[in-house]
């Protein structure tokens, strides 16, 4: 699904990613763990195809995101972590520009979108303006349209800032959904108890190198992550 191969991306003289090599499989939720500045969100936009990289290679689905990177968006959806959305337009009428940007047809589009809209409670302000949005509304309009192409894989920066319980509930069932249905999500946070409650596998980036990966119990063995974590970064 999700192949990086010895990624290295440079700003000026500091390597933000040094060298990092990860593997993610159909089915697995991998959550991707580290302290601010560590390469994580640097990471998932080289993923995306949003930034570009000096070294390695990053492969979606079998194809480089270097090489070919409209193939590889067909593939993937991106949810960054303070979604900058387009304040002018209302929520229905973002939810459908991206439906227009991946080819989703009339009937699958309305369908998700009260679905999606109905179980985030905020189908009834979808005719509003984004401008009006609390920073929670936005982050699941974000998440809306991030379903909407039933996308091979998700990847998601800090995907539960700003929701309530409820919503923050139901994020993580669609998350499994996903993977059960044989996608892949790559995401980062730093609610260690969520990582380690949801996550098939997890990876710890320190200074842009990866120190440690594999199955939570490989990582963690017999403690927790947060103990983990902590002595690791220590």
């Amino acid at each position: 699904m999700l192949k990086i191969e010895n990624l290295t991306k440079i700003y000026g003289d500091k390597k933000a990613v040094d060298g990092l090599s990860l593997h993610i499989q159909p089915g697995e939720i991998y959550g991707f763990i580290g302290h601010n500045g560590a390469g994580k969100t640097t990471t998932l936009k080289a993923v995306s195809g949003i930034l570009q990289f000096e070294e390695g290679e990053i492969y979606i689905c079998g194809k480089s995101i270097k090489t070919d990177p409209l193939e590889c968006k067909k593939h993937i959806a991106y949810i960054p972590d303070n979604p900058d959305l387009y304040d002018f337009m209302t929520g229905i009428k973002y939810l459908n520009f991206f439906a227009d940007i991946y080819g989703v047809d009339a009937e699958k589009r309305r369908t998700k979108i009260h679905e999606l809209a109905s179980a985030f409670e905020i189908e009834a302000d979808l005719a509003k303006p984004i401008s009006s949005y609390s920073h929670g509304m936005k982050q699941k309009l974000a998440i809306i349209s991030a379903w909407l192409h039933d996308p091979d894989l998700i990847i998601m920066d800090e995907p539960f800032v700003g929701l309530d319980p409820k919503a923050s509930h139901l994020l993580k069932e669609m998350m499994r959904q996903v993977c059960d249905g044989g996608g892949a999500i790559f995401f980062s946070t730093h609610v260690l108890e969520v990582a380690e409650k949801l996550c098939d596998k997890v990876a710890i980036i320190k200074q842009g190198k990866l120190i440690r990966s594999g199955t939570m119990e490989e990582v963690k063995g017999d403690e927790s992550l947060e103990d983990v974590f902590l002595d690791l970064e220590a």
